[in-house]
């Protein structure tokens, strides 16, 4: 093709090329490779990880507590005044769970599971169990949510301790009487209400780390 002047003109262009690629679905392109189902993501392994974790730990400390369910009936007849040493070991099940899995929630569901196998084991306190379960975890949920759950050291396990004995020592001692004891039952019975629960929070640290230690909480524990 010539210009006005004569001249060739030769309108060429190098390397624009313009590639559109389009997606189409099965019924609009049948040379599309089929579609499978989505593999499970990492998460919903991860939940799954844990709540077998939480299972576990609740199975071993419902029987625990199924046990301590009747012992009650012993310590009660012969001892009210120890009553906090057996009502505290109920604080194991949150203790070893957020010892180990480091995230939300843990404490109050391996509390409920925990509440569930020791109902099966001593039925008789069934509510008792619940109720506990739901208090004592709530208790330690909420001293960890004040951190966002990012805070585990040792001393906020003992501080969520510390308010579970006060609340069982003023909880007991009105609904077993106990101010009909002689003064140094009721001066052993304070004391051993607020200290049952931290002893045997040393118990569930020292079980959680041991745990720890022997890689369950491999993939599990928030940083």
């Amino acid at each position: 093709m010539r210009g006005f002047g004569g001249a060739r003109r030769t309108n060429i262009t190098h390397g624009k090329f313009i590639t559109n690629v389009f997606f189409w679905t099965a019924s609009g392109n049948p040379t599309a490779p089929p579609r499978y189902a989505d593999p499970v993501s990492s998460a919903s392994r991860l939940s799954t990880r844990v709540l077998l974790v939480c299972a576990a730990i609740g199975v071993g400390t419902g029987i625990l507590g199924g046990a301590a369910g009747w012992l009650t009936l012993v310590v009660l007849a012969t001892a009210p005044w120890a009553y906090g040493l057996v009502l505290g070991s109920h604080v194991l099940p949150g203790i070893i769970a957020q010892q180990v899995v480091r995230r939300p929630w843990v404490a109050l569901l391996t509390h409920v599971l925990a509440a569930l196998v020791a109902s099966a084991i001593a039925p008789q306190w069934t509510f008792r169990f619940l109720g506990t379960a739901i208090l004592f975890g709530g208790i330690q949920e909420g001293i960890a949510a004040l951190t966002r759950y990012r805070v585990w050291a040792t001393a906020r396990f003992f501080v969520s301790a510390v308010i579970i004995g006060l609340i069982v020592a003023a909880a007991v001692w009105f609904a077993a009487h106990l101010g009909a004891l002689a003064p140094w039952a009721q001066a052993t019975y304070l004391v051993i209400s607020v200290l049952g629960p931290v002893a045997w929070t040393a118990v569930g640290i020292a079980i959680g780390s041991g745990l720890r230690g022997a890689g369950v909480a491999r993939g599990l524990a928030r940083r």
